[in-house]
C-alpha cells in the first residue's frame, strides 16, 4: 500500500516516526547490489555461487540493487531521499572515528560522538538519546519503544534511566501484561532453535515483535534495529549477508504497509533508515570494520516522509550525527535547542 502524501498539509509535521537500522550494511550493496568480486572461491563462505548469481546478478548496478532490496528502491528511493552513494558525490560519514556498533548507535541516537564510548561493553550510556528526549513529559511519554536484535541495546538506550521499553537480543517477546498467543508461540520457537550468536537473535523475531507492538500499542516513535547483516559478514558468509539484507527489505515493507493500513499512521508517518557503520572495501576487509579498516566510516541514510521533497539535492557531505535532529524535525521538534552539540538536521528539502 503506497501512501497518498498529497493529503498531508505541507506545513504540518508528521505525527509518528519509524527508525530502522540495518547493522553494518555496506553502501556498496545498498547502491550496487551483488558485488561479483566476492564470488569465485570459498573465502567468503558462499555455498552456491551460481545460485547466488542467478538470484542477484544483473548487467547494471541499478538492476542488481533492485533484485536485492526491491522495496527500498521501488518505493523509498522514489518517494523519499537516499544519501550515501559515493559514486554520485553523495557522502555520509561516521564521525566518532572508531566505526563500530555502540559508538555508532550512540552517535545516531544522541546526535554527537562521545569519545568515552569506545567499546561494545554493556555500560549504560551517559548521554540522553533522541528516544529518551522524546519520551520525556511534554513530548511523547510512554509512546516510544525499541526492538533490537542485539542484546546491548538496553545499555545504549539506558533503559533504567530513560524509561524507554527496549526488547533486545533473545529476550522474550510476549508481555505478561498484554497476552499474545502469537508472541508466545514465537518465544517457544526461539527457545528451541539453535542460537547461532549468543548476543544477537534472528531478525525475524525482532521484526515480528516490533510489528505486533506497532499494531497493539501504537507508539509515536518506534525504533527497530536489525542485526544479521553485520553478523553474517563477520561470519564470512557473503551469501547469507545478502539474504539477510533482502529479508530486511521485506520486513521494512511489511512494517511500512502495516503502518499505512492504520488510521493513526496513514499519511502521518515518516520512515528513517540508516546503519551504524560501514565495512571494508575489498574481498577480505569487507568482513570487518573499525578505525583501522579503510572505508568503514562510510554509511548511508534514507528518509521517507510526506514533509520531505523526494527531489531533494543529496550531493555533498553529511554525518551520522545529523540523524537525531532530523528525527526531531520530522516531528516538529527542535532537538538542537536543547542539545547544542548535536548535528543539525540533514539539509533535505522540506515541504
Amino acid at each position: 500500500m503506497l501512501p497518498n502524501f498529497q493529503s498531508c498539509e505541507a506545513s504540518d509535521p508528521v505525527s509518528n516516526v519509524i527508525l530502522i537500522t540495518m547493522d553494518g550494511l555496506r553502501w556498496q550493496e545498498l547502491f550496487g547490489g551483488l558485488d561479483e568480486t566476492m564470488l569465485g572461491d570459498k573465502e567468503n563462505g558462499t555455498q552456491d555461487p551460481k545460485e547466488l548469481n542467478r538470484r542477484f546478478a544483473a548487467e547494471t548496478s541499478e538492476e542488481r540493487r533492485v533484485h536485492l532490496m526491491p522495496f527500498f528502491w521501488n518505493v523509498i528511493a522514489k518517494q523519499g531521499v537516499v544519501i550515501g552513494d559515493q559514486e554520485d558525490d553523495s557522502h555520509i560519514y561516521v564521525s566518532n572515528g572508531i566505526n563500530f556498533s555502540y559508538p555508532g548507535y550512540s552517535e545516531i541516537l544522541c546526535g554527537f560522538p562521545d569519545p568515552l564510548i569506545d567499546s561494545n561493553s554493556k555500560i549504560n550510556n551517559r548521554n540522553v538519546t533522541i528516544l529518551e528526549w522524546l519520551n520525556q513529559e511534554g513530548r511523547y511519554p510512554g509512546k516510544v519503544a525499541v526492538f533490537s536484535s542485539w542484546n546491548v541495546f538496553p545499555w545504549i538506550i539506558n533503559t533504567e534511566r530513560s524509561g524507554v521499553p527496549t526488547n533486545a537480543g533473545w529476550m522474550p517477546l510476549a508481555d505478561p501484561k498484554h497476552p499474545s498467543p502469537e508472541l508466545e508461540q514465537l518465544d517457544a520457537l526461539a527457545s528451541e532453535i539453535p542460537h547461532y550468536w549468543a548476543e544477537v537473535r534472528y531478525d525475524i523475531f525482532t521484526f515480528a515483535g516490533a510489528q505486533h507492538y506497532l499494531q497493539a500499542r501504537k507508539p509515536k516513535v518506534l525504533y527497530v534495529s536489525l542485526g544479521e547483516t553485520d553478523d553474517w559478514a563477520h561470519s564470512k558468509r557473503y551469501d547469507l549477508y545478502l539474504d539477510s539484507a533482502k529479508r530486511n527489505d521485506d520486513y521494512i515493507r511489511r512494517l511500512w504497509e502495516t503502518a499505512q493500513s492504520m488510521p493513526e499512521y496513514h499519511d502521518r508517518t515518516a520512515l528513517v533508515i540508516t546503519t551504524d557503520h560501514g565495512r571494508g572495501d575489498d574481498r577480505i576487509s569487507w568482513r570487518s570494520h573499525g578505525q583501522d579498516i579503510e572505508g568503514s566510516d562510510r554509511i548511508w541514510a534514507a528518509v521517507l516522509s510526506p514533509t520531505v521533497d523526494s527531489a531533494s539535492e543529496v550531493a555533498g557531505q553529511f554525518t551520522q550525527s545529523q540523524i537525531a535532529a532530523t528525527i526531531a524535525k520530522l516531528l516538529g521538534q527542535d532537538y538542537n535547542a536543547d542539545v547544542e552539540n548535536a548535528g543539525v538536521p540533514l539539509p533535505v528539502k522540506w515541504h
